[in-house]
Order: C-alpha cells, then structure tokens, then sequence
C-alpha cells in the first residue's frame, strides 16, 4: 500500500509538472515558471525510474536525483519561482538574459550543492549548513509567498488565496522535516515522507497555476498594459 500511494504521488507530480509547465509557456509566456515546473516533473520521472530500477545509489539516476533536488531546493522553488510570480504581482516581465542567467546560476548551485546530499549533519559541517540554507531560502519564499496570498485576496480570488497559503504552509513543513525531522515511523527509504513530499509539491504545481491565472486575469481586466520586461523603457 505504502509504495502504491508513493507512486501515485510521483505520477501526480510528474502530471502537474509537465502540464502546467506546459500552459505556463503557452499560454503566459513565462519560460521561468514553465521550465522550473518540468523540471520538477523530470526530477519526477527520474525519482520513478531509479525507483523502479531497484534504487541502487550507485545508478547515474541516483546522482541525477540528487541534482534535481539541489536545483529546485537552492534556486528553482525559490528565487526562480519568485521572478515567475512577480510577471503578476509587479509586471515585471525578465528578458530572456535574465531567464538564461538564473538558470544558469541554479545549474552550477545544483552541481555544488549536490554531493553534500546524503551525508550525516552530526559530523559534517558542510552538509549541516547546506541544510540550513535550503531551509531558510524556503522561508524567504514563503514570505513572499504570503504577500502573493495578500494580493489574490485583495483581488478578490479568495479560494486560490486560501489553497495558496495552506499548500505553501505544507511545502515549507516539508522543507523542514527533509533534513532535520525524519519521521520516526517511516521506513529505511523515508516512503512516507517522499510520497508526502511529493505530493505536496505536485499540489504546489497546480494551486500556483491556477492562482497565477486568477491574478493574471484581475490584472488583465484592470490593466490594459503587458508586463514590461526588465531592461525595457517605461
């Protein structure tokens, strides 16, 4: 039953991911957004592959897992998914200089930030604050996050509101339970928590989206003007 629930949250996860992400790019032409949301998809697929594959640590798919996790942890649910969210909140729109830069930059986090996965916090100082910086970078989000809560209220989209904040609440719950709170009742492979945490952030995929377009359409109705892109004259 545990593994049949883990794949079902992974299978949401990677669904939500690659279609969202999908009408993120297609419908909103925000590539940050929609990129970090397959991202999270591939991370997704690959999870399930190795899962399925035996879970060996020592399968490229392993290391790849852990890259995934850093990228998304460090810069992709967190800085890239504040610049996404600011196309409704300030109509700010980054040019595609900015769009590539960010990703590089959570491209070489993820390479850095990945062999420090794994290792014990009690004797490894590194891995320690690795830990502690993923933590608090989810806390910064969350701040932010609260103020996009404030302004889907203000507009009026009261239910994306209220899922927003209680989907956020969840996500940053399992920033802190990932590294410092193992579930005492969990199993040697943490099956429980992951198929939480990936529900969770599957959920975190499709109460965005639908909160983004809540807000895109106040805006729009009250807005005539596009989002301007970073760089451009007022």
């Amino acid at each position: 039953m545990r593994e049949t629930l883990f794949l079902l949250a992974d299978l949401w996860m990677i669904f939500a991911g690659y279609f969202y992400g999908w009408k993120f790019i297609r419908r909103y032409g925000n590539y940050l957004l929609g990129l970090e949301w397959m991202v999270v998809a591939t991370s997704g697929s690959n999870f399930l592959l190795w899962s399925l594959l035996g879970a060996k640590s020592d399968s490229v798919l392993y290391d790849l897992a852990y890259f995934f996790d850093a990228f998304s942890r460090s810069v992709g649910i967190t800085l890239i998914l504040v610049l996404g969210l600011m196309k409704v909140t300030h109509r700010y729109k980054p040019s595609r200089g900015v769009d590539v830069a960010v990703f590089g930059v959570a491209i070489v986090a993820a390479l850095f930030l990945r062999p420090f996965h794994g290792a014990d916090l009690h004797t490894d100082r590194g891995a320690f604050w690795v830990s502690v910086f993923y933590v608090v970078v989810n806390l910064l989000t969350a701040v932010f996050l609260c103020c996009f809560v404030k302004r889907l209220w203000s507009a009026g989209a009261r239910w994306p509101a209220v899922w927003t904040g209680l989907v956020t609440a969840a996500g940053t719950t399992i920033a802190i339970t990932y590294d410092f709170f193992p579930l005492p009742f969990d199993d040697a492979n943490r099956t429980i928590f992951y198929t939480a945490a990936l529900a969770t952030w599957g959920t975190q995929g499709f109460v965005y989206f639908r909160a983004y377009r809540a807000l895109h359409a106040r805006n729009a109705a009250l807005d005539p003007y596009p989002a301007r892109t970073a760089g451009a004259p007022a």
